[in-house]
Order: structure tokens, then C-alpha cells, then sequence
């Protein structure tokens, strides 16, 4: 037996107890969710000094009364003061590090992982990996490469090489069991340009013969990984050859550079498209591909599956830095239980529900109260309920739970998701987001549907079906009341279409340049963008009595 196949076996035996505490949440999910908040109460009252938190005495009841509904704003000055002084202001967890995220927007945020916190994470971490072993047996025959989210390059020197690395959320003895197993280092994510560890993630990946796992959050990252294989094929090519960095050296001199002379050879011979054989060839043994698929990001992970189809697939739950929501488990993404204290606001009556009444049907967003010391954090999401295992909820990821509001317009991302999903995209086209557009290029903000080609489509050849594409979306809109008066009222441009080979990847990249964090980039149906139009995004608008529809 392999030292990775016993690394695998060991670690199964470790997420054993996870998984079966977990299970207890089918039975008792209200016991187990009141001790869940008693236990953060204390040690969040500890630090504010108040005797009926540290006691525990507080009962969700009194929770929900006396305390708000929060966003990061409200902690955003503790958070800094506690970063800067080290004194401990949200709780009395000791804070093991300050985890970045730029979530939906250029602001970006630190979340204090703290030893509870982390805790919390490990166990919504154990019986996801428990069952992933379950239902993936193939994942235990080789190695895994579970997604590194780097810091854009600006940034790097803030982080303290914190790395934001999904294995660090487990417990130390699993993490070590894990590292194991995983088929790239550490180390690449400290390299000094998210290029340079783009590079050396793609060599390590394309030098494991025996690689049965990728597992990313978003599935254009994985996809930007296929391409950019395609990209440095030959440079790749040559690190596996020799064993050197040649050029890059410099920068990687962290790490060793990896070799594998049939890898090599593949890369060399390869014409750099995307070809499914191509990739059973490099990976013959992957058994999973993990990513988001649902809202949004569907299209993409449809793509990611249409590129390695000889892997099984899994959709992530819902993860954010501030906290989990659910994990995939027996065929479900259901609430994380065992983790957080978990509450959920209705978005059209506001209000709110603990965990133990929810009921199938209903659309809310949750609210998060965590050992990070963050309560009734409100994460943006709206989720559905779609049924019950036991007690525990099962959710279904819809969209975020925001709006787009230029002018007073009240654009829902629920309404556009919903108008990206009825439409039919012919093949090879597919919709990457729309941009409420501060400055959209024309003489008023606006909306721009942005549209991917393939690499070597032409934008011209679609002007016409963009156009056909445009006064739809504008058509939908203009049946609520907000936006069809801004537009009465000319506060608005109409809605117009961009059709562009590659927009993911420029978007993306826009992205990017703005200080979002790479692999942590959600494709939202509908984003606020403040700043200047990317370049690929600005076009000339038509005259608005063009695309102007009756409601």
C-alpha cells in the first residue's frame, strides 16, 4: 500500500467521529443549535463583560431581541483595532490568523479565524470529507489538489503569509494527514506574482500522473487553470524536462521545481485547445471535480465537466470566509449544524427564523453568529428550502440576495438570475453576468449584459442576436415599477449586450485589477460596478427610444 493510500485511509478513520456527531443533528438539531449559541455567547460576554452572556444564560429568544442584524461595517473598527493592538475585542478565542476576502466587491475585508471558529469550521469540514470518501471512492488512490486562493500581487505584502488554503480550515492532525495526499505544495501560493503561482500550480498539476481530485470554489478558476496548461505548454513542457523554473526562477527558488518526462512529452505534442482526451491522458485516475454549480456558475461548471468528463462531480455547499452555510452530504446540501448558530431572514417580510423552523418552500437569507466573535452576520445570500433529513434543513443555493440601485431603480439579482436561466443561449455562447454600471459608457448609468465567445469568435457575427439579447433583459426590467420610471425619466441608458471571445477571462481579470481575490471571484447574475467599464465592455449605447418597451 502507498504512503498517499494510508494517508487517505488514516484520515477516513479521522473524520469518523465527525460525521458521527453530525448525524446526531437529525434528531435534536433545536438541543443542538441552542448549545451552539450558549457556547459562542460565553465567550463573546467574556470580552464585552456582560454576566448573562459569559454564563450563557441568554436563550435565542433574548439573543434575537437585544442584539441587530449586522453587516461587516459593524465590525470593520474592532476588527481593525483588534488586527493592530492584538487585544482580543470580539471574543476570547485566541485569533490564529485574519483570513482576506473581497467577497462581491473591491472592499476587502479581514475575518478573524479564531481557534473556536476554526473549530466550528473542522466540524462542518468532517463529515463532507467523510462522505465525499463514501460516494468518490477513487479519490483515495492518488492525490488531491484542493484550491490555494491567492492575494492579488498588490497585496501580498499585507498577509503575513496567511495563506487562504481550504486544508488549514481542518483540525492540525487532519491537516497534517491531508498534506499527504495533496499533489501541490503550499508554498506556491508565496510566490511574489499570482502569475508566478498560476505557473507553478499548473507544473505541479500537470506533473501528477496520479491526480484524482480538483476541488475549487469557482469553476471558471479551474477552468483558467485548463487554458492556462494550454497556454505555457511549452514552457511547462520544459520545467518537467529539467527539472528547472528557467526563466521564473527567481521567483520560485521557495520550491522545488517538479519533473515528469511523460508529462513533458503530453504538453509538447499538445496543440494547447481544450480536448477532454487530452486530459484523460495527463490525468487517467481523476475521480472528482469540485466546484459551485448552481445560480450563476452553472453554465461554467457544465463547461468544467464537458472539459474532464471521465470525473465525477460534486457542487460545493455554501462557504463564505465569515462562515459555512451547508455541505454536501448524502445526496443534499444541508445546514451546517454543528458549526455556527444559524438564523434566516425572510427578504420580503423580514422576519426571522431560527434554524429548527424552517419549512420546505421558503426563500430567506441566513444570518451567521460564529466563534469569530461576528453575530447575526448577514452573508447577502438567499437560499431555498427544499426539504428536510431528519431536522436538518436542506438548502438550495438561489442567488445573492441583492439589489442594484443606480438611480432608485431597485434592480433584484433574482429577477436577472431568473431571466439568464428561462433563456436559451445557443452553443458556444454563455451569459458571464450583468454590470449595474455606474458609469456605463454612455450618457446615464446603465446595464450591460456581458456575453462569452469562444477564443476565436467574432463579436461582429453576434451584434444582431446581442441587440435581440439587450431588449429582452430590458423589456423584464421595465415590468418593475422602479426601473421602467428611471427610464421614463431618463435616469438610465438602456440595457445593452456585449458579445466577446473570452469575456469570462477579461472579466475576471477587471475583477482581479480591482483587488478581488483570484479562485474567490463569484460570477453573480448582477454586480454593482462603481468604477470605469472595463475595455472590453465599452461600446457605443444606443439611443434609448430603441430598446424602450411597454411594461
Amino acid at each position: 500500500m502507498t504512503a498517499t493510500r494510508t494517508a487517505h485511509n488514516i484520515l477516513q478513520l479521522a473524520l469518523a467521529p465527525g460525521n458521527r456527531h453530525f448525524q446526531a443533528c437529525q434528531r435534536d438539531l433545536e438541543r443542538i443549535q441552542r448549545e451552539r449559541l450558549a457556547s459562542i455567547l460565553r465567550q463573546v460576554g467574556a470580552v464585552r463583560d456582560q454576566q448573562a452572556l459569559w454564563h450563557g444564560r441568554w436563550r435565542w429568544e433574548d439573543f434575537a431581541r437585544a442584539e441587530p442584524v449586522t453587516d461587516y461595517s459593524h465590525w470593520r473598527t474592532k476588527v481593525t483595532d483588534q488586527m493592530k493592538t492584538g487585544r482580543l475585542r470580539l471574543g476570547q478565542s485566541p485569533v490564529q490568523r485574519y483570513q482576506p476576502t473581497s467577497g462581491s466587491s473591491a472592499a476587502m475585508k479581514w475575518i478573524p479565524y479564531t481557534r473556536q471558529f476554526l473549530q466550528e469550521l473542522d466540524a462542518a469540514i468532517s463529515p463532507w470529507f467523510h462522505d465525499l470518501y463514501r460516494q468518490f471512492p477513487g479519490t483515495s488512490n492518488g492525490r488531491q489538489y484542493w484550491s490555494l486562493s491567492w492575494l492579488p500581487s498588490s497585496m501580498r505584502h499585507q498577509s503575513d503569509h496567511q495563506l487562504n488554503n481550504d486544508s488549514q480550515l481542518l483540525s492540525i492532525g487532519k491537516r497534517l494527514l491531508m498534506g499527504r495526499t495533496q499533489a501541490v505544495p503550499e508554498a506556491v501560493a508565496l510566490a511574489p506574482t499570482s502569475e508566478d503561482a498560476m505557473f507553478a500550480t499548473a507544473a505541479w498539476l500537470a506533473a501528477t500522473a496520479d491526480l484524482v481530485t480538483i476541488s475549487v470554489w469557482s469553476p471558471t478558476f479551474a477552468l483558467g487553470l485548463l487554458e492556462n496548461l494550454g497556454r505555457w505548454r511549452e514552457d511547462l513542457a520544459e520545467v518537467l524536462k529539467t527539472g528547472s523554473w528557467g526563466p521564473r526562477k527567481d521567483a520560485l527558488d521557495l520550491l522545488d521545481a517538479p519533473t515528469n518526462t511523460h508529462a513533458a512529452d503530453l504538453l509538447s505534442r499538445w496543440d494547447g485547445v481544450s480536448d477532454p482526451a487530452f486530459f484523460r491522458e495527463l490525468w487517467p485516475q481523476l475521480a472528482l471535480l469540485s466546484a459551485w454549480d448552481t445560480a450563476s456558475a452553472a453554465p461554467w461548471a457544465n463547461e468544467l465537466r464537458r472539459a474532464l468528463p471521465h470525473a465525477g462531480f460534486q457542487g460545493k455547499g455554501l462557504w463564505a470566509t465569515e462562515g459555512v452555510v451547508t455541505i454536501p452530504w448524502r445526496g443534499h446540501h444541508v445546514l451546517a449544524a454543528r458549526s455556527h448558530f444559524y438564523e434566516f431572514e425572510d427578504p420580503a417580510t423580514g422576519q426571522i427564523y431560527p434554524a429548527w423552523a424552517l419549512q420546505p418552500g421558503q426563500r430567506v437569507s441566513p444570518l451567521l453568529t460564529t466563534g469569530s466573535g461576528l453575530l447575526r452576520y448577514r452573508l447577502g445570500d438567499l437560499v431555498e428550502v427544499t426539504g428536510h433529513i431528519g431536522a436538518l434543513p436542506c438548502l438550495s443555493f438561489v442567488g445573492r440576495a441583492n439589489t442594484v440601485d443606480l438611480v432608485g431603480e431597485k434592480t433584484d439579482a433574482v429577477v436577472v438570475q431568473h431571466w439568464l436561466d428561462q433563456t436559451s443561449w445557443p452553443a458556444p455562447t454563455q451569459p458571464v453576468t450583468v454590470l449595474g454600471a455606474a458609469k456605463s459608457g454612455g450618457r446615464r448609468p446603465g446595464y450591460v449584459l456581458i456575453v462569452n465567445l469562444p477564443d476565436d469568435g467574432d463579436g461582429a457575427a453576434w451584434e444582431s442576436q446581442a441587440k435581440q439579447w439587450a431588449e429582452a433583459l430590458e423589456a423584464t426590467l421595465c415590468k418593475h415599477f422602479h426601473y421602467r420610471l428611471a427610464r421614463d425619466l431618463d435616469q438610465l441608458d438602456p440595457v445593452r449586450c456585449v458579445c466577446q471571445p473570452r469575456a469570462y477571462r477579461r472579466y475576471l481579470a477587471a475583477c482581479e485589477a480591482r483587488g478581488m481575490i483570484a479562485g474567490d471571484i463569484k460570477v453573480e447574475s448582477l454586480k454593482h460596478w462603481p468604477d470605469e467599464l472595463p475595455p472590453f465592455a465599452r461600446l457605443t449605447v444606443p439611443d434609448r427610444r430603441e430598446t424602450l418597451h411597454e411594461a
